[in-house]
């Protein structure tokens, strides 16, 4: 989806095949891990493209067939980190504040036109994806925060119970939906507290491993004894029910 005219092919191919577009998902993602010195101006682009650009291609691609037939459902998956920048996670959050900004302003622009955009805002969804995240810096000890993080229970949410929340706001032309108890709640706080939120964000920072590593690694490649323990098992089961391996 980053590529334009790969983008406009699939359209065009769609268009010829079901004679119409009636729905749009966003739901691409790329995902960096490391301390911010060892993030390099690629990640940074990598994220905007696949985050921001992908998407806005997508959309322009499809409005004038919506705008056409005067309705039209686009959603647009962002992240908590597109609501809340994640520490160690900066290009990510970057990318997904970006599309944030865009689907929020498609939202109250397009709505005239009988197109209704929804914003998704999901915090840690148990897919099994962590293993295929990029981790640079302290490869063992970021993925193995960040893997377990994932795995917890009060901190993410089944993949098909989230589903079903987004196809019932698509359905219904919501302008936001946030998805688990705890975004919803940094959501809200962040909304209410910024400074407060922002000096707990930096706490959280200090006790994160610092480098300036800037080799690039896949999850899988950096599996430790910390990584891989009774509280992470359920995400290695989601990686293979979900073809992550």
């Amino acid at each position: 989806m980053s590529d334009r005219a790969e983008v406009d092919r699939l359209v065009m191919e769609t268009l010829r095949h079901y004679g119409r577009i009636d729905i749009l998902i966003n739901n691409a993602g790329v995902m960096s891990v490391g301390d911010e010195p060892a993030m390099q101006l690629e990640d940074y682009e990598k994220s905007l493209q696949t985050h921001f650009w992908g998407p806005y291609y997508t959309i322009n691609a499809v409005l004038p067939y919506m705008k056409a037939q005067s309705s039209g459902r686009i959603v647009n998956i962002s992240s908590i980190g597109g609501k809340i920048s994640v520490p160690h996670m900066l290009p990510y959050s970057a990318g997904k504040f970006a599309l944030v900004g865009l689907s929020e302003g498609m939202h109250s622009t397009l709505r005239k036109e009988g197109v209704k955009v929804t914003t998704v805002v999901p915090g840690l969804m148990r897919t099994g994806s962590p293993r295929n995240v990029t981790v640079k810096g302290a490869h063992e000890e970021e993925y193995a925060w960040f893997k377990i993080a994932d795995s917890l229970p009060f901190s993410s949410m089944d993949p098909e119970r989230a589903a079903v929340k987004i196809l019932m706001a698509c359905r219904r032309g919501d302008a936001a939906l946030i998805l688990t108890l705890s975004a919803k709640l940094m959501t809200a706080l962040h909304g209410l507290f910024p400074g407060f939120t922002g000096q707990v964000l930096s706490t959280v920072t200090r006790f994160l491993p610092e480098s300036q590593n800037t080799t690039a690694k896949k999850g899988y490649e950096v599996e430790s004894a910390a990584s891989q323990n009774a509280l992470t098992e359920s995400t290695d089961e989601q990686a293979y029910r979900n073809n992550e391996y």
